[in-house]
């Protein structure tokens, strides 16, 4: 729903399984609408849609595409953003680093997101802005060559000289963020601040970069990274890098005593990464690729003090502390002052 003249309240569709349009728009029908009916009071009602590479190509199918505008409108309800990060299966087998494939160093990641931004300047009301979000460049363990990273480099100078166009052509704002995760090319609001650099380097003075290539903020990935909300949102303000989108999110967050180490073994699991960051008591970060990875460590010797474990796991924004585990909803709080 529509909160200021620049502000819209989404609900996402990326926690419901969706791999083809079929499973998609059922997600749309079961849950979307369900949750409309509770908090709209009659307002026309948001959509995050995440649409993966399949759901996007059955969607472009014209009549296809017709009978979901039909659908919207029946349902007073608009899109104006896309989750383009997971490209290829999110749910029910393992994803963990594919995730993050392909990723900007690739031509299918250009080319699906340009199909995205396609679909998406058709749906959009007027006067409404567009964004999609992406995968932060790249998985830091994939080591690209430098070949590779200058690709990515270039590729997203090509999705913005594509933005400029189609934004012209449509009449409509659009723009992608680039959303940062622990142990990404992209995980802290400083990376971002360098990356941005790099990219400004290649056009010294094209400033449609600062229309159509943001940050997606989310809340619970850089409180992962411990960053305080003023701080980072003032960073990314300081080096001209559009806020692009956000997503109002908590991650979990834990001292790892023996008994919460026992309990976390159940939530290590084979489908999704968990990435932890550990900080210590010297104010040290530690990451550490998965969950298991950081069950695997050593206790603290007996009357050290503990450190902090936040942990990639989207915690429900309503969830209360219990029995040890804590989530990072300071953080989430920050951001909405801030905002």
């Amino acid at each position: 729903m529509q909160l200021t003249d620049r502000l819209h309240l989404a609900y996402c569709t990326n926690i419901h399984r969706g791999e083809n349009w079929t499973e998609t728009f059922a997600g749309l029908e079961l849950h979307t609408r369900a949750v409309q009916a509770r908090v709209s009071s009659g307002r026309p009602s948001a959509i995050g849609l995440r649409l993966s590479d399949r759901a996007s190509r059955e969607l472009i199918e014209p009549g296809t595409f017709r009978a979901f505008q039909e659908w919207l409108k029946h349902n007073n309800a608009y899109v104006f953003t896309i989750n383009g990060f997971p490209y290829g299966q999110f749910h029910g087998q393992r994803v963990k680093e594919q995730v993050y494939a392909p990723d900007w160093s690739q031509p299918e990641r250009l080319d699906y997101t340009r199909r995205l931004f396609q679909i998406l300047a058709d749906l959009l009301p007027s006067g409404v802005s567009g964004s999609v979000s992406t995968v932060p460049v790249s998985y830091k363990a994939f080591r690209r060559s430098p070949d590779d990273e200058q690709r990515a480099l270039l590729q997203l100078w090509e999705c913005v000289d594509f933005l400029d166009e189609l934004s012209r052509q449509s009449g409509h704002d659009l723009h992608l963020g680039l959303e940062p995760e622990p142990l990404c090319t992209l995980e802290t609001t400083s990376e971002c601040v360098s990356y941005f650099n790099r990219l400004r380097a290649l056009r010294p003075g094209d400033r449609r970069i600062d229309r159509h290539l943001g940050v997606n903020y989310d809340c619970c990935h850089l409180a992962i990274e411990y960053e305080t909300p003023t701080e980072a949102l003032a960073r990314l303000q300081s080096a001209g890098i559009r806020l692009s989108k956000i997503h109002l999110s908590n991650a979990l967050s834990v001292r790892p005593t023996a008994e919460i180490r026992q309990s976390l073994q159940a939530f290590a699991e084979d489908i999704y990464f968990h990435q932890v960051i550990e900080r210590r008591a010297d104010g040290t970060l530690v990451r550490h690729a998965d969950l298991h990875d950081a069950l695997a460590t050593p206790a603290p010797a007996p009357g050290s003090p503990l450190p902090e474990w936040r942990i990639h796991f989207h915690i429900p924004l309503h969830s209360a502390p219990q029995g040890g585990f804590d989530t990072t909803a300071d953080h989430l709080i920050g951001v909405l002052d801030a905002v």
